[in-house]
């Protein structure tokens, strides 16, 4: 991929992705244009880095299979066939899909073993990821069926510059659906922050660049199901929307 130098976006039927300013990515967007992930490295997803949701297991935490909080990111990987761009269909089975928002950290350069106070040196930008499942209580080693399916990685439209995200540890997170918001939450409330999360997941794997690590769902995002409209807004990252359409049954 081309690391963002500004706001890089792949409009769907060209051939490559586009480094343009704010201006052009917004008149591009808002012309109604769709997208290609902006990106093209590995997606790790990050669970339980978000104090509502560690403080939702209660105590169960303590008991089998969890047995104690956990003391590393608890990562997994969101496979190349469940990422798609902006204005993606997505299909959904009858339970529906979490419509997890997520901040996408855009890793610049190889990074292993980094410290927290040089991390942010490894960052190229941000991108906005709906990191979709299917709805489901049990978090205990993170299920390929409830998270891998086509279409549950969506992410877009650009991936934008570090430089233009002051403050990734305090930005806004919206979710409407239908034109209606239905929920809100914010970065701050991740247990681990950028610098951390990323000092902490390179002490025992390196990162490399193109590769996108998401900070995590916050606790309590909305479901939505088949002939919903989605769209996530994260700070002033330019906003991700996608729809959601009936399961196929077997051909």
């Amino acid at each position: 991929m081309s690391l963002p130098h500004d706001y890089v976006l792949h409009v769907t039927g060209e051939p490559l992705a586009r480094d343009v300013t704010a201006g052009d990515a917004n008149n591009l967007l808002t012309s109604g244009v769709g997208c290609l992930p902006p990106v093209d490295g590995t997606v790790y997803g990050t669970l339980l880095n978000d104090a509502g949701s560690l403080a939702a297991l209660g105590n169960a935490v303590h008991e089998a299979p969890y047995k104690a909080p956990p003391k590393a990111p608890i990562l997994y990987v969101k496979p190349r066939n469940s990422i798609v761009g902006h204005r993606s269909a997505v299909e959904v089975p009858a339970e529906g899909a979490q419509l997890g928002g997520s901040l996408g950290i855009v890793i610049g350069r190889v990074a292993c073993r980094v410290s927290e106070a040089d991390a942010l040196k490894y960052v190229a930008g941000y991108v906005t990821v709906a990191d979709l499942s299917v709805p489901h209580e049990n978090v205990y080693r993170p299920s390929v069926r409830f998270r891998a399916r086509d279409g549950f990685c969506v992410i877009g439209p650009c991936a934008v510059a570090k430089r233009f995200v002051a403050n990734p540890d305090s930005l806004a997170i919206s979710v409407e659906v239908n034109g209606e918001r239905v929920f809100r939450a914010d970065t701050s409330t991740a247990l681990r922050g950028v610098a951390r999360l990323l000092s902490d997941v390179t002490e025992f794997m390196t990162l490399l660049s193109g590769d996108v690590l998401t900070l995590g769902v916050p606790h309590g995002a909305p479901v939505a199901y088949a002939n919903d409209s989605v769209r996530i807004a994260m700070g002033d990252l330019p906003p991700l929307e996608f729809s959601l359409v009936a399961q196929k049954g077997i051909q």
